[in-house]
């Protein structure tokens, strides 16, 4: 009978443990996919639509401290070529304007809140290998709703807000 006790405290114990790094997971505020609601960018003082009035983005966060980040405005046309190598300047223009992909790993601190991140790609090459702190990016979660708060270096503001895809 101590034996099946043991035996039993044993198992429960290493249950906890294997439960534990998952426990520690759910802490990360951030975690899951986000929805673009809006998206604004404020340079000297203006408060304009960043990628339209009706942006299109996805923001995921991964439990593995991984990221992936996309938006869109919906109202760049479409070229009139299908081949995407075969735009034309004004196309091309259009395209890099009015849409952002990049992708890299996250930190979050002790409470799950985001702490910072690094790019590892971009389809804007200079940001590959940039890291942010909270001084240049905040992400701030309430609900499920969070605000990201941007300074790009040149000091331009960018708020986007967005709400948890369920």
């Amino acid at each position: 009978m101590k034996q099946q006790a043991y035996s039993l405290v044993a198992s429960v114990f290493a249950a906890m443990l294997v439960a534990a790094p998952a426990t520690a997971q759910t802490m990360n505020k951030v975690v899951g996919t986000w929805r673009m609601v809006s998206a604004h960018i404020d340079p000297q003082g203006r408060n304009a639509p960043a990628y339209g009035p009706n942006p299109h983005g996805w923001l995921v966060f991964t439990e593995d401290l991984t990221f992936v980040e996309v938006l869109t405005d919906p109202r760049v046309p479409k070229f009139a070529s299908d081949v995407r190598g075969q735009g034309t300047d004004e196309e091309n223009r259009a395209a890099v304007a009015g849409s952002m992909g990049f992708f890299g790993r996250y930190t979050v601190d002790e409470n799950g809140e985001f702490s910072g991140n690094r790019v590892e790609g971009s389809t804007f090459p200079n940001w590959v290998g940039s890291e942010r702190t909270r001084e240049e990016l905040r992400m701030v979660v309430d609900g499920d709703q969070m605000i990201e708060n941007f300074r790009r270096p040149e000091g331009t503001d960018i708020r986007i807000v967005w709400e948890r895809v369920k």
